[in-house]
């Protein structure tokens, strides 16, 4: 069993791969086979495995949130009484709500059983840059 954090910086709303450090640490954890656990230590953002080699799809998925929960001060979202943080606050809660906060992976060979175009991502729901703290635990 071995534990650790990663931190993975924003720059605003989208999608951050961190795949590499990920994969090195599992290596060096001597697990054979196992499970990788990773949870974010956020409500306004999320981690999602998605594909690494055509930065159209990760563009359009971008997109296609921003489309569905638009800012707080948008008209359709009116609706909203948490406004305290910030006009993205609200809508980056929704949007974890919808994506996952904590991804299982497996492990054989000592290697994550990834797909071929597949990596691991922490999803910014907010508009500025932060510090965001993914735990990760190996367990065999």
């Amino acid at each position: 069993m071995a534990q650790t954090v990663f931190t993975v910086e924003t720059s605003g709303p989208g999608l951050y791969e961190f795949t590499g450090p990920v994969a090195s640490f599992v290596g060096k954890c001597g697990v054979e086979q196992g499970l990788l656990t990773l949870f974010v230590r956020h409500t306004s953002c999320s981690l999602l495995i998605q594909e690494n080699a055509d930065p159209d799809a990760r563009r359009d998925l971008e997109a296609f949130f921003a489309r569905l929960v638009p800012p707080a001060d948008d008209p359709a979202m009116a609706w909203i009484t948490h406004r305290g943080e910030g006009n993205d606050d609200m809508p980056a809660h929704i949007k974890a709500a919808m994506t996952p906060v904590s991804l299982s992976i497996p492990i054989a060979a000592g290697r994550l059983l990834l797909g071929t175009w597949q990596g691991i991502y922490l999803f910014e729901h907010r508009t500025h840059g932060y510090s965001r703290q993914v735990v990760a635990h190996v367990a065999n």
